[in-house]
């Protein structure tokens, strides 16, 4: 589709006045929102033709399945660190470590805690067993 003079970027943004992104990634509202800008903004002489409607669904239908596949890894991830002992830098840059007593969802992401911490997978330095002290008899 070959339309000019739009800005898809800044008339899709000023859909989206009601929500602040906190990430660099584009979601499927962000996508959803292209789409429909496009669709607003085309040209009546020229519409969008099926082909290329379908073909970009498809591409958000992949991206919404490649999403839940992430964060099914990221929570299978997360719940395999249960009972480890793991590293990560706190906001000063000091190591810390602890054992991970659970998992949490926050927001779509698996995030560990690790007594009154609450970790980001991305946070964590190291994963190790838990050493054990062998039984006195």
């Amino acid at each position: 589709m070959a339309v000019t003079g739009v800005n898809y970027s800044a008339a899709a943004s000023s859909n989206n006045t009601s929500s602040t992104k906190t990430s660099q990634d584009l979601g499927k509202d962000d996508f959803l929102n292209l789409l429909v800008t496009q669709l607003k903004y085309q040209d009546p002489l020229s519409p969008m033709e099926d082909k290329e409607f379908i073909s970009q669904m498809a591409q958000f239908t992949s991206l919404e399945q490649m999403k839940n596949m992430n964060n099914s890894v990221q929570i299978t991830q997360a719940t395999s660190f249960i009972g480890k002992q793991v590293t990560w830098a706190d906001s000063q840059g000091n190591e810390m470590s602890g054992v991970v007593k659970s998992v949490k969802i926050v927001n779509g992401e698996a995030r560990v805690l690790v007594g009154d911490q609450t970790l980001e997978l991305k946070q964590i330095l190291t994963v190790s067993e838990v050493a054990t002290t062998p039984a006195v008899a």
